[in-house]
């Protein structure tokens, strides 16, 4: 098994990246938030936070591609855009509170009718 930059043996970046916070209580953020970013980096931002924004600007990203983009633990990224939420310089949604209808998900027998559709190709 290869380490990569975060299992350096070092905790104390990790720690200073996050200053000294292991989790956050926002519940905003789970693997498949979209996050968008809101503004452009400013001068004298922790640079994490920059490249957050200069990923997200452009292109809305979820959480997960973030951290692997980022390469630092998911609960590590989940406090930096609580962070960034917080200073208003990012939005996140769910994808699902995108599509029409909000949080309405198809009905079960639709969804077997479309797996025994597939089923058959």
């Amino acid at each position: 098994m290869t380490r990569g930059p975060v299992d350096s043996g070092d905790p104390d970046r990790l720690y200073t990246v996050t200053g000294g916070r292991s989790r956050t209580d926002d519940t905003t953020f789970d693997l498949v938030t979209i996050v968008v970013g809101e503004s452009e980096p400013a001068l004298g931002m922790q640079s994490e936070h920059a490249r957050i924004l200069r990923l997200c600007w452009h292109h809305p990203t979820s959480v997960v591609e973030l951290s692997s983009h980022l390469g630092l633990p998911v609960g590590v990224v989940k406090i930096l855009l609580a962070d960034l939420l917080a200073a208003g310089r990012i939005s996140a949604r769910h994808p699902r509170s995108a599509a029409p209808g909000g949080d309405m998900l198809p009905a079960p027998e639709m969804l077997r009718k479309v797996l025994r559709a597939l089923q058959r190709l």
